[in-house]
């Protein structure tokens, strides 16, 4: 291995330097670096035998070198439901596909499953033939968990864990698409006697009265519901299909489970809830579906304020 000098800022003829390695030397390094670094790094036979197992591969896989080379890799690393598909993967750059760089899952000696990122290279024989499948796979669990992280806050409300209004107007612009929607009912719901709550018992007591709302509001949701909270003490849950009657029956039961006692501060307090219901089809739009819900409960808690 030979490396040149860059020529001199001065302007001066340029000096040529050379390093020289032995092959004996790169031989050494090669094997410090497979022994030193993190990278899991896994080489087997056209048969799917391990042959060689970095030490980060090893204490992955929680066995010794010796335990390792001749088992199959599938049976080292390769979650229940997966191997099938290994085998086949493996036979597939066995007979000269080109492998697909991806991420696995892979299954460490104590059982859990952690992302790999995934490199698989072929070594050949001087006439083209194969006779092993070199992977190197680098964890990259951490990294996906808090992407996953990101993404799940950007669209979840910080205080009740609910979708927000972010997501919920997504989930409405999904349901009402004007080729692929199928509907949706929704129910808007404000709070009745929020403030006094907060005025009273101070707004720690009232962030905790908002999660118990929301925990209430999602015992009653469907499986395909979508209970989200817009902000404030207003809340929205949004249901599959165009069921007018169904959105108000659910209501019903939003406004009975609102209604019973909530434990603030060591107390018994009540609040209500008023509701609106409004339904689109495909091709509506989200805000007029919106807007009609929103209107309906704002006649709802007139009625009321006036009859108090």
């Amino acid at each position: 291995m030979h490396a040149s000098r860059r020529p001199s800022p001065s302007g001066g003829t340029p000096r040529t330097a050379t390093v020289s390695v032995t092959p004996t030397a790169l031989d050494g390094l090669a094997r410090a670096t497979l022994e030193a670094t993190a990278a899991l790094v896994l080489v087997c036979d056209d048969a799917g035998r391990v042959l060689l197992a970095n030490p980060a591969l090893q204490r992955f896989a929680g066995r010794r070198r010796e335990e390792l080379v001749g088992l199959p890799f599938w049976e080292v690393v390769t979650i229940p439901e997966e191997v099938e598909l290994a085998r086949a993967a493996m036979a597939m750059v066995v007979s000269g596909r080109p492998s697909i760089p991806g991420e696995v899952d892979w299954l460490t000696g104590d059982g859990d499953r952690r992302r790999i990122e995934l490199q698989t290279s072929v070594l050949t024989r001087e006439d083209g033939t194969p006779y092993a499948i070199a992977f190197v796979g680098i964890d990259v669990t951490a990294h996906r968990e808090r992407e996953a992280q990101v993404r799940r806050q950007a669209v979840t409300d910080p205080l009740t864990g609910l979708a927000n209004r972010s997501a919920l107007f997504a989930v409405l612009a999904a349901r009402l698409h004007v080729e692929t929607g199928d509907g949706c009912s929704l129910v808007f719901c404000d709070l009745d006697g929020f403030k006094g709550v907060n005025d009273r018992f101070g707004h720690a007591a009232g962030d905790r009265l908002l999660v118990a709302v929301a925990g209430r509001l999602r015992d009653l949701a469907g499986p395909d519901d979508v209970v989200a909270r817009l902000g404030g003490d207003e809340f929205v849950v949004v249901a599959r299909g165009l069921d007018a009657e169904g959105a108000a029956e659910r209501a019903r039961r939003i406004e009975a489970a609102v209604g019973e006692p909530f434990d603030v501060a060591g107390e018994a307090v009540r609040i209500g809830v008023s509701t609106g219901t409004a339904t689109g089809g495909p091709g509506d739009d989200p805000d007029s579906v919106m807007n009609r819900a929103d209107m309906a409960m704002y006649g709802v808690k007139s009625v009321r304020r006036s009859r108090r």
